[in-house]
């Protein structure tokens, strides 16, 4: 297969995917003021992408737990370029298969001020994890939803200015890491894939607004799954190719056999793994279908006021409560979240600030690590690396604080909830996201830098 596709180079790809170790990647949190790693090299194509000189331990890295960069292939994170250079003004954004969001993330950061992300994963494993991750990351402006592409196309009709579509593959660009990825390859799977594909992208294909842009990619190296699909695109949906600005020493290979602009990242080129990449314009049209409608949004009244001093004023926000947990979503986004909330499965919006537990509101681990939240709004206390740890196993700890919610740091980065008792602190970090070895390192992990 990768003779007939790069005959010129089949030797250097091959040589680079069977006998080469994949490269180390983080992208930080500029937002939240993350330094460069040390000894890090940039990733050309983002600013906050750094290449590691090798694997680190993740999980005892509590900068990681904080949110304060995301482990992402250095190929992946070119998203955020052809976002920063063909999106302008702020924008509905769908990034339509996001689990486990490296590429929603990726956007969080890259998107104009004022843009609402929504993220979206079908199969609920991965929406969790999605949920996760994007909650990690700290943005307010941000919405995660467990739909399927017909449930979009159909509900949300001309609702996004921007659809990102990281469609499922063959996965050929993740053999060299992934075992599994060269176990279950065959041609059969490759056809299966591009129906799939072809399925999918019609599905959602009207949520996009007329003049909107479609990011097509994929992380498999064959034209089947690629160049052809932009062309069904182009054939089929009357989709206009759009050109992203790209610097030759990148070293990203052009599209195959093809009169429309698309963007390969090699290994053999590219330090990262293989990806595929096209932008789209949908055409417009004479007229738009789409109606406005009319939605219910929450009612501000009925949270305490205690739970609105909790957050900054930074954002103007609208509380309301869902289901027991009171959320707070930008003003800007509430007719758009009332909508989605209306017509798809919204299993997250902007910032949960509390559960509702009788006449009290005990802060939701959300808030902990939301942007959102108004600096001195809770007592803090700051731990050593073994303390922190303790706390993310789930142990209990102690702490020197008032009596009521703590909000324990790390080197000033917030790693969630205690509800102090005095002799001890009644330890609120999420079950789910903790820690399960019992093995911890005597150092921390030194991946960022310091200031």
């Amino acid at each position: 297969m990768i003779e007939g596709l790069v005959p010129a180079e089949a030797q250097p790809l091959l040589h680079a995917i069977s006998t080469t170790a994949a490269s180390v990647s983080v992208r930080v949190n500029v937002q939240r003021g993350a330094a460069v790693p040390q000894g890090a090299q940039c990733v050309p194509w983002c600013p906050a992408g750094f290449y590691l000189q090798q694997r680190q331990p993740f999980t005892f890295d509590t900068d990681w737990h904080a949110g304060r960069y995301y482990v992402q292939d250095a190929s992946s994170m070119f998203i955020g370029h052809v976002i920063t250079s063909l999106v302008h003004g702020p924008v509905r954004y769908l990034d339509l298969c996001a689990a486990p969001g490296g590429k929603a993330t990726a956007a969080l950061t890259a998107l104009p001020a004022g843009s609402l992300l929504v993220a979206n994963e079908v199969v609920p494993a991965r929406a969790r994890a999605l949920v996760d991750n994007v909650m990690r990351w700290g943005s307010p402006h941000a919405v995660v939803a467990s739909s399927q592409p017909a449930q979009w196309g159909q509900k949300m009709r001309h609702f996004f200015d921007v659809v990102a579509a990281d469609v499922p593959c063959s996965g050929e660009g993740m053999m060299r890491k992934d075992d599994e990825a060269v176990a279950q390859w065959s041609a059969a799977l490759v056809e299966q894939c591009a129906a799939r594909q072809q399925s999918i992208v019609s599905d959602v294909w009207p949520a996009l607004r007329p003049g909107g842009l479609f990011i097509y990619s994929t992380c498999t190296y064959n034209r089947r799954e690629n160049e052809d699909m932009v062309q069904w695109l182009i054939d089929r949906l009357g989709a206009e190719p759009v050109t992203v600005p790209v610097h030759d020493e990148w070293s990203i290979h052009p599209a195959i056999d093809a009169h429309f602009p698309a963007y390969r990242f090699m290994p053999h080129r590219t330090p990262g793994e293989g990806l595929f990449m096209a932008v789209l314009r949908k055409p417009h049209e004479r007229m738009a279908t789409s109606l406005p409608r009319k939605v219910k949004t929450g009612r501000e009244g009925i949270v305490p006021a205690a739970v609105k001093s909790w957050l900054s004023d930074d954002v103007p926000m609208v509380l309301s409560e869902q289901a027991g947990t009171v959320v707070a979503v930008p003003r800007a986004h509430e007719g758009a979240v009332a909508a989605l909330r209306q017509d798809v499965n919204v299993i997250h919006a902007g910032v949960a600030l509390a559960t509702v537990k009788g006449k009290s509101c005990v802060p939701h681990h959300a808030l902990a690590l939301s942007m959102a939240l108004r600096p001195g709004a809770f007592a803090a206390a700051e731990v050593d690396y073994r303390t922190a740890m303790a706390y993310l196993r789930g142990e209990a700890i102690t702490v020197d604080a008032p009596r009521g919610p703590v909000l324990v740091t790390r080197r000033g980065a917030a790693l969630g909830w205690v509800n102090n008792l005095g002799n001890r602190a009644n330890n609120l970090y999420p079950k789910g996201l903790r820690v399960l070895s019992s093995h911890i390192p005597d150092a921390e992990p030194e991946i960022l830098g310091r200031h």
